[in-house]
């Protein structure tokens, strides 16, 4: 029977220093040495094996009240996690389970039992509840089906399109009967992806001219769904775009994260007039309820091969920072991932 190797002293953990101003810098940011914490009743002391680093979290660098709490400064930061439990005082998870949680940002973390969920890593890689089967995977479903109202037989443009949401919304869109699915990506790589393995009729590097311009030619007769990940440019195009009835679904604007002045806004709002269409933003935490449709649904597309992921895996705790604006970047390919 394997043993649990024994607790270290101390742990390590990355603190935010001071709110970044603009595109955040390493000096924002320090990984502290602390004493390992100890589970409480109802809890568990869990080891992390794998980070999640997201573009949301830029947004919780600011001070500004969002729809979560903006991170404390000198404390420790959150972010999704994939772990081995440790240390158990909770009914329902044992020593040696492998629990999904957000205690990130960390090595060795303390979880309330309630806020833990047990994965089962045999059935899929550990790393992939924090990417196309985790929270990633529920924003891409619940945005394209729930959000933009997504039917067969509509045409749909994902911006950001070989990120860890964007290439999911795509190849759902195409598994689902998408009359054509459109891509946009920062590198002639990335578009070669989107076409040649996640199935795309058609992609585009945005940094090769106007992306207007570049998404009539990809789909000339207009588009029904536009699924936001960039905004600003992105955004004008598709209004462009969309026809009758068309649906615009913001997930996010990742173009304007840093910006330190208010970005403009779309000069083509008309557009929903004329088209009579919706434009609606949302956040994944309001569509949990679809956690278990999206895992009975989503999960034979992975495990047999229908549904395609790419992961960026950056090693050790201490490239923590570095990974995360490899993010805000554009770096990654798929769901970017700290390996402890």
């Amino acid at each position: 029977m394997p043993t649990t190797p024994p607790l270290p002293a101390t742990s390590r953990e990355w603190h935010l220093l001071r709110r970044p101003s603009g595109w955040p810098v390493p000096e924002d940011f320090a990984l502290v040495e602390v004493a390992v914490p100890q589970p409480a009743d109802g809890q568990v002391l869990v080891r992390n094996s794998h980070l999640s680093v997201d573009p949301y979290m830029r947004g919780r660098m600011n001070s500004a009240k969002s729809y979560a709490a903006p991170y404390a400064l000198g404390e420790p930061m959150q972010g999704g996690a994939v772990g081995v439990a440790v240390a158990s005082r909770a009914d329902g998870i044992a020593v040696g389970d492998h629990v999904l949680h957000f205690g990130g940002w960390r090595e060795y973390a303390v979880v309330d039992a309630g806020q833990a969920v047990r994965v089962d890593p045999e059935a899929a890689p550990a790393s992939t509840y924090l990417g196309v089967l985790g929270m990633p995977g529920l924003t891409a479903y619940a945005g394209l089906l729930r959000v933009a109202s997504f039917k067969e037989g509509d045409a749909v443009f994902v911006s950001g399109a070989a990120g860890a949401v964007g290439g999911e919304v795509g190849q759902i869109a195409r598994l689902k009967g998408a009359s054509r699915v459109v891509g946009s990506a920062g590198t002639d790589e990335k578009v070669r992806l989107l076409t040649q393995e996640y199935g795309f009729d058609a992609a585009f590097n945005y940094k090769n001219g106007p992306v207007a311009e570049q998404l009539r030619a990809a789909a000339p007769d207009g588009i029904d769904v536009y699924f936001d990940n960039v905004g600003g440019e992105h955004l004008e195009a598709a209004l462009d775009s969309l026809n009758v009835g068309g649906r615009i679904a913001v997930c996010g604007m990742i173009s304007v994260y840093n910006d330190t002045e208010p970005a403009p806004g779309p000069r083509n709002l008309a557009r929903l007039i004329q088209t009579r269409g919706r434009i609606e933003g949302f956040l994944v935490g309001d569509h949990y309820d679809l956690q278990p449709r999206f895992v009975e649904e989503v999960g034979p597309w992975v495990a047999s091969g229908r549904l395609k992921y790419r992961e960026t895996v950056v090693e050790g705790i201490e490239n923590n920072v570095e990974a995360f604006l490899g993010v805000l970047r554009g770096d990654n390919t798929g769901k970017m991932i700290v390996r402890l």
